[in-house]
């Protein structure tokens, strides 16, 4: 069935309110420092920041998601509520059920908003959820928390709003805006400290004075000769009686990449990943790896998993659907060991009767067979020997 054409006005520009003052404007008129203050285009050019967001919210929506529905006393996944098709599949005829959750993950890990979606519904029932330009869906608080949404300036029903916000109401780039700040500023230095070798490796000493016009030559002609990394290594010519003494580096220039990976784990921090998962291994081993994927899973993608199946549940189902109907995360994906330790893992659960075989084989995704529901250990239970048959020999 097609879903029927609703015509959509052109996404205002967004509008910066002095009623509820955002970071960029509240260090425009001083209130708060400057370096406390970076927007989410200049933090994502930091490549700890970028691969900070990139982890949670691809890791996110990786994840399978599913419609489960309450029968009886037992949770069983429903495909034919709508719902199901536009996280799996399609969210709209542009873009997938991955894109939208992965989408709204990353627009709350960097913006105080929040991410923001709008669920258009057809007779009732979710048709596409649309997820427009940052700051297009505004939101305003009453001081109960009540929020009122307004899209090209029409409030929206609350009910039709999937919104995932960060704790204390601020994203993790705002508040780690300082130590960003400061990763920008290293990185600055660096891209300058090599662009044109701006720092000196030494200096050039005259016995006697050659006065400006000599000054001027001869810095252009050791520049045009040396400057920049295409001369580096090319043999010096001094003259009239000129030396060459080299500068020492000092503690300040020892400690540089010291502080620049510090705060790469001030950013892992700020957003709760594992430095090794920022490519910074100093700390990584074999051993200390696995626990740290497990502490990613519990502190960092749990939080966020959870807003995300409350705002969904509250945005697709209806409040009668609500007490029947539930999104899940598969978490199984994040968990799950190689083939070897889940093969003997799966062996001693059938073995003592925990699992049997076909529930074993529906979490690898394989079919059922026929005997495959009896809790039997197969090490100690010998198949039943088919009767023989007449005239055959034994």
């Amino acid at each position: 069935m097609r879903i029927p054409f609703i015509p959509r006005r052109p996404a205002p520009v967004e509008a910066k309110s002095l009623a509820a003052p955002d970071s960029e404007l509240l260090a425009l008129f001083g209130a708060v420092p400057g370096s406390a203050v970076i927007s989410p285009a200049t933090a994502l050019a930091i490549p700890a920041v970028a691969a900070a967001v990139l982890v949670i919210s691809e890791a996110v929506a990786t994840l399978d998601v599913r419609v489960m529905r309450i029968d009886g006393a037992d949770e069983v996944e429903d495909l034919t509520h709508p719902a199901a098709s536009l996280l799996r599949d399609s969210a709209n005829d542009w873009t997938s059920g991955f894109e939208m959750i992965r989408d709204i993950t990353s627009e709350a890990l960097t913006r105080d908003a929040g991410g923001l979606a709008w669920v258009n519904r057809v007779d009732g029932k979710p048709a596409e959820i649309i997820h427009y330009d940052a700051g297009t869906i505004g939101v305003s608080y009453e001081r109960t928390g009540e929020p009122t949404y307004r899209l090209n300036g029409e409030v929206l029903n609350p009910n039709d709003i999937i919104h995932v916000r960060g704790a204390f109401t601020r994203c993790p780039l705002s508040l780690a805006a300082s130590a960003i700040g400061v990763a920008g500023e290293m990185s600055g230095h660096a891209s300058k400290l090599f662009a044109n070798g701006a720092r000196p490796s030494g200096v050039i000493e005259m016995p006697k004075n050659i006065g400006d016009e000599g000054l001027k030559r001869m810095k252009a002609g050791w520049q045009a000769a040396h400057g920049g990394g295409a001369n580096s290594g090319q043999t010096a010519i001094l003259w009239d009686g000129a030396t060459f003494r080299p500068l020492t580096f000092s503690s300040v220039d020892a400690q540089f990449l010291e502080t620049w990976k510090f705060q790469i784990l001030e950013i892992a921090r700020a957003f709760r990943v594992p430095p090794s998962m920022l490519f910074d291994l100093d700390r990584a081993t074999w051993s200390n790896s696995e626990q740290m994927g497990k502490e990613f899973l519990t502190y960092c993608l749990e939080p966020w998993l959870r807003s995300l199946e409350g705002a969904l549940r509250r945005a697709l189902f209806t409040p009668e659907e609500r007490k029947q109907y539930r999104i899940v995360f598969d978490r199984d994906d994040l968990t799950r060991a190689d083939l070897g330790a889940r093969a003997t893992a799966y062996s001693s659960l059938i073995a003592s009767r925990v699992l049997n075989p076909n529930e074993a084989r529906r979490w690898e995704g394989l079919p059922a067979y026929a005997e495959g529901n009896a809790f039997t250990n197969p090490n100690i239970t010998t198949p039943a020997s088919s009767p023989a048959k007449p005239g055959a020999q034994t």
